[in-house]
């Protein structure tokens, strides 16, 4: 996903000379064609994220398209006050990209890992949050954060995230529909999303069928297609690599909140907890039920009605 979003932002810069990009030290390599192409839109601020955020707030007054770049936890919790301020009160259109969220870094222990970037974004007023979940889909999703006229966080994955594709395209603020089924809608967002395309093969051997959406919008989240989608099922499953508090879970559950009837709703995620230790990313998914044999056991025990 890292290489598609370097190659679109080239792509992109060519048409719109008013993107520059912004970094914290980091994607040596990645960005080399961009460098090439355009050296004076390129700005490395070093390991200073609150630079990074405040150089962006006032490249954007100036009427550019900053792109502020670094690891989700740099790019969100570190200079959390000068994104809030500087960014979101005055709502500059700003695109802050926070590669590896979640548990991409599982290995290099809590200062890395970002279970918390997603909640973080949306609770900064105006702010649109996007997860893509595969390369193909951030190609579609990031030439739209352009048009927005405030600002944005696009969390991105690192490398060999597998494309998946449908018919349906990806429209920030649109669910998006992998696979149609029935009973049991299966909902995700981020990169978790391949792993529960996997999931749902598996319980098709099982005779269980169900709906795979990818919410790779955050919010704005699509209330629209929720309250349709729950005229068709009895159950949501939500996977999330995001902890309990502020993710796609605690979205849905707000949503819900305000409706006199709806589906029951599961998570699969982890807990309020710190993730100890530096296990690698597919230990950590299976210690906290998101590989895809945990998915389809909890699905196995919705569909037949089992408390999960």
């Amino acid at each position: 996903m890292r290489r598609a979003f370097s190659d679109t932002l080239v792509r992109l810069a060519g048409e719109n000379d008013r993107i520059m990009f912004l970094t914290g030290d980091l994607g040596f390599q990645v960005f080399d064609d961009f460098r090439r192409l355009y050296g004076s839109r390129y700005v490395n601020v070093g390991v200073a994220e609150a630079q990074l955020m405040c150089a962006s707030a006032g490249l954007a007054m100036e009427g550019w398209r900053p792109i502020a770049y670094s690891i989700a936890s740099f790019a969100t919790a570190r200079p959390y006050e000068q994104i809030r301020i500087s960014i979101g009160y005055p709502g500059l259109p700003v695109v802050i990209v926070g590669a590896g969220g979640g548990y991409t870094y599982a290995n290099s222990g809590v200062t890395h890992q970002a279970p918390d970037d997603l909640g973080l974004m949306a609770l900064i007023p105006g702010m649109t949050v996007v997860a893509p979940g595969c390369p193909d889909e951030l190609c579609q999703l990031m030439p739209q954060l352009f048009t927005l006229a405030g600002p944005a966080y696009l969390r991105i994955g690192r490398f060999g995230e597998i494309d998946y594709r449908t018919d349906a395209s990806a429209i920030i603020g649109r669910l998006r529909l992998l696979r149609d089924g029935e009973q049991i809608a299966l909902i995700a967002t981020g990169d978790i999303a391949p792993v529960v395309l996997d999931a749902a093969d598996r319980l098709s051997h099982d005779g269980i069928m169900p709906l795979v959406y990818q919410c790779h919008t955050l919010k704005p989240l699509d209330e629209n297609q929720l309250n349709e989608l729950a005229k068709r099922v009895r159950a949501f499953v939500v996977v999330e690599e995001h902890l309990p508090v502020g993710g796609l879970f605690a979205a849905i559950a707000q949503w819900r909140a305000g409706r006199r009837s709806a589906p029951d709703l599961v998570r699969l995620g982890p807990s309020d907890a710190f993730m100890l230790g530096n296990p690698d990313r597919d230990e950590l998914r299976r210690r906290i039920h998101c590989d895809a044999e945990s998915i389809r056991a909890i699905c196995r025990q919705v569909w037949t009605g089992e408390k999960a």
